[in-house]
């Protein structure tokens, strides 16, 4: 083997697999691979942080700053333990959460999946512990939820009041949304008033229609037919009841579908701004300045389908990768219909790390080992193909 296969410089930018492995060890796992293949490859790490489970770590981590620890209220009504990241070195101080760690699928235990009875209320409540602290800026991750209810609940910790017709509180979940007739904002936290709160959503995440969260999201939250009906009637009321008592369009907002309709309620009740998630990560990650020093990118998710072209980590990273011509790879647990298109985004190749037919559990329990498998033997082909077009 040639010295300049030897030196081969890969970046490894991966997600992390839901359930599975998280992405500081998928990205080490696949590290671990390409050296198996390469032992002297110059491999850097980037983990890829979407705004799910991991985004404040991994800020923290590549920012500098510290966590703090509080106790809020779980999807399924709950405690569970939760985190704050502020970062180090802002002018402004600036608060960093993850939806996630107070209303991420992970939390709900898996006889209780049904989003039409979640609740975004530890969201606000782990805002309202910001501000407490101090904060004069989040950034705010929406990703991984285990929720439908366009942040009612996290509306409600802020104090804003959601009123049936008998000008009772609704009670924060995504069923009970279709009993709003009247929302009262004069009990909302006046400190929201004073600072600015970007969020990272997906902007392809719509929150009405047939493409919107509740048909598109609500089955894999555990929604059946019938709930995912009751969902979307939710979010229509919801849409309307805000367009006319407070003047905002929340029914075609960019990536107001987020998180169970969560970015939609940031929106009209905190005041904040949603932004593409990679477009505000990306701003405080060099990606573009490890690009130009790279040969090869390795990108890996959970899934890899139709889906992963809108939003999703592997076609992001691969469409910055191909503005400097850089061949991509894709690790993935499964790989679903229309993953062709994902060519599109400039995936080169997809591998599923799957060797064998097993279980969902047996899949997750051995996943970094399979993740470093396929990664060894993805690079082994990869010089292969080199070998080839070479002699």
């Amino acid at each position: 083997m040639s010295k300049k296969y030897r030196r081969l410089r890969v970046l490894v930018a991966p997600s992390g697999f839901k359930e599975g492995l998280g992405v500081r060890e998928v990205a080490d796992a696949i590290a671990r691979g390409v050296r198996n293949a390469i032992p002297r490859a110059k491999v850097t790490r980037m983990p890829m942080i979407d705004g799910g489970e991991g985004f404040v770590q991994i800020m923290v981590d590549i920012l500098g700053g510290e966590l703090h620890p509080v106790t809020v209220t779980g999807p399924v009504g709950q405690p569970v333990d939760a985190h704050i990241g502020f970062l180090s070195g802002r002018r402004k101080r600036t608060a960093v959460i993850e939806m996630a760690a107070a209303a991420g699928l992970r939390l709900v235990p898996k006889d209780m999946r049904d989003p039409t009875r979640t609740t975004s209320y530890g969201v606000g409540e782990m805002i309202r512990a910001a501000l407490d602290r101090g904060a004069e800026r989040i950034l705010l991750g929406c990703g991984d939820s285990g929720i439908n209810d366009a942040g009612a609940g996290m509306a409600q910790a802020l104090g804003v009041s959601l009123l049936d017709t008998s000008g009772q509180p609704i009670a924060g979940n995504g069923a009970a949304l279709r009993s709003l007739d009247r929302i009262d904002v004069t009990g909302r936290d006046r400190r929201l008033e004073n600072i600015s709160i970007d969020v990272a959503v997906n902007p392809y995440n719509m929150l009405l229609g047939k493409a919107g969260v509740a048909r598109v999201f609500g089955p894999q939250k555990g929604a059946t037919p019938d709930q995912v009906a009751i969902l979307e009637q939710g979010l229509q009321t919801f849409a309307r009841i805000v367009r006319r008592d407070l003047d905002i369009d929340v029914g075609s907002l960019k990536g107001g579908g987020s998180s169970g309709g969560l970015g939609a309620g940031l929106h009209a009740f905190a005041f904040a701004k949603l932004h593409p998630r990679f477009d505000l990560i990306l701003r405080h990650i060099k990606l573009d300045q490890r690009l130009s020093k790279t040969d090869l990118v390795m990108t890996a998710e959970g899934g890899i389908d139709g889906q992963t072209r809108y939003g999703k980590v592997p076609a992001e990273i691969a469409r910055r990768a191909k503005r400097h011509k850089l061949p991509v790879l894709a690790l993935a647990g499964t790989v679903g219909s229309g993953v062709e298109t994902t060519r599109k985004a400039g995936i080169d190749a997809v591998f599923s790390i799957l060797n064998q037919p097993c279980t969902l559990e047996d899949a997750i329990r051995e996943t970094e080992t399979l993740l470093t498998e396929t990664a060894e033997q993805a690079v082994r082909l990869v010089l292969a193909t080199r070998s080839v077009f070479r002699s």
